[in-house]
């Protein structure tokens, strides 16, 4: 919206032309996304408390935790409402990339949001059934799996619906550009073709994988959601590398016109999440809920898939990775050996807490592995 604006000036005052830079306008998103966090944030939690729009807490869990109850939950929406706005402030909007990532996010947080809703509201303790829940996620994920398999395809958008077409008079039997392949870090030649139908599941997976991750991640103050803007800046350096030609044929990556307007969506994330901690910091005045959760879940992993980054994204995010196959391992074995555990309690965070650790000293080291895996995920952008 604001570069349409800065464009029409610069006709008349060069100066303008600076804000066509992709790191200028991400910058300013993130500090756009920031301030509106800080502004609403205050707002945002008088209204879910007046609403008595507050958290329950479980009684097999840490005890500690029994005094969180009630605190306001839901308050993904702020991290969305200063996301989406400084997105459309600062973002090519003309950019399809934009959208989709946009629209994806905006509408795994609608299902959160009902979920939430349902749980805090109308008092129902297990919110959207399970099968909804999966069927909504499963609905959105598959629209962007389609959208994204002949967007990473692509340099325009008008080409997007020509690609489409001639896959479809092919028999669907047409391949996918290079640039699409799933690519393998670490290896300077390694990919591997997937096809239309390949892409389209892989891409279904990781959106709806890392959308369930953070969302399993998020029991503690604050430990989702730092995790979730250290990952979400290094997408951004890697989309901006995927849409810069001169850049990527350096470093040896694919170039996928236009992935570099992610940037300022990734920037506009960080400085939402951000604000969001502020809030959430021990002891939270505010929890993210499922509208957040499922949200953010879904934007990294459609922007790793834009910026073919599916295995890094995997790297980065292993803390998310930990607590999801935590609760994978302890449900399988439990159902196995008619009652025993694994750990003291899944997610993996719980035990930890159970087993004598603070709640600030889990948040805080499980902070630290993961700026230890984003380095080393970025480290692959030269380690080839």
């Amino acid at each position: 919206m604001l570069l349409e604006l800065t464009k029409w000036l610069a006709q008349d005052i060069r100066a303008f032309n600076v804000f066509n830079y992709i790191t200028l306008r991400a910058v300013l998103a993130a500090m756009t996304a920031l301030l509106i966090s800080f502004a609403c944030g205050p707002v945002v939690i008088r209204w879910l408390a007046a609403k008595k729009i507050g958290q329950s807490v479980r009684d097999d869990g840490p005890q500690t935790h029994l005094v969180k109850a009630g605190t306001p939950t839901m308050g993904g929406a702020l991290i969305l409402l200063a996301l989406t706005a400084s997105t459309l402030l600062w973002a090519d909007l003309s950019n399809r990339f934009v959208w989709i990532t946009l629209l994806v996010t905006l509408g795994f947080g609608a299902v959160g949001w009902v979920d939430d809703w349902c749980k805090v509201v109308h008092r129902n303790p297990k919110g959207l059934s399970a099968r909804s829940k999966y069927f909504w996620q499963s609905f959105i994920a598959v629209f962007a799996a389609i959208c994204l398999g002949f967007a990473v395809a692509v340099r325009g958008n008008e080409q997007l619906i020509e690609l489409f077409a001639a896959w479809v008079q092919s028999g669907f039997t047409m391949q996918l550009p290079q640039n699409a392949a799933l690519i393998v870090p670490f290896f300077k030649s390694v990919s591997y073709p997937l096809g239309v139908f390949g892409f389209m599941i892989l891409s279904y997976f990781v959106i709806v994988g890392s959308s369930n991750a953070v969302n399993l991640t998020d029991g503690l103050d604050g430990l989702a959601i730092m995790p979730t803007v250290m990952v979400g800046a290094a997408l951004g350096i890697f989309s901006y590398v995927a849409g810069h030609a001169v850049i990527a044929k350096y470093l040896l990556l694919p170039y996928i016109p236009g992935a570099g307007e992610l940037a300022v969506f990734c920037a506009a994330l960080a400085g939402a999440g951000l604000g969001f901690l502020w809030f959430n910091a021990h002891p939270a005045e505010v929890f993210m809920g499922d509208v957040g959760a499922l949200a953010l879940g879904a934007a990294l992993g459609t922007v790793a898939i834009i910026a073919r980054q599916e295995i890094v994204l995997f790297i980065m995010g292993g803390v998310f990775v930990a607590e999801t196959v935590s609760v994978m391992l302890q449900v399988a074995y439990f159902k196995l050996t008619g009652g025993k555990r694994i750990f003291r309690m899944a997610p993996l965070h719980h035990h930890f807490e159970l087993g004598g650790w603070k709640e600030t000293q889990v948040v805080v080291r499980f902070w630290i592995i993961t700026i230890m895996l984003v380095l080393f995920g970025l480290s692959t952008l030269k380690i080839r």
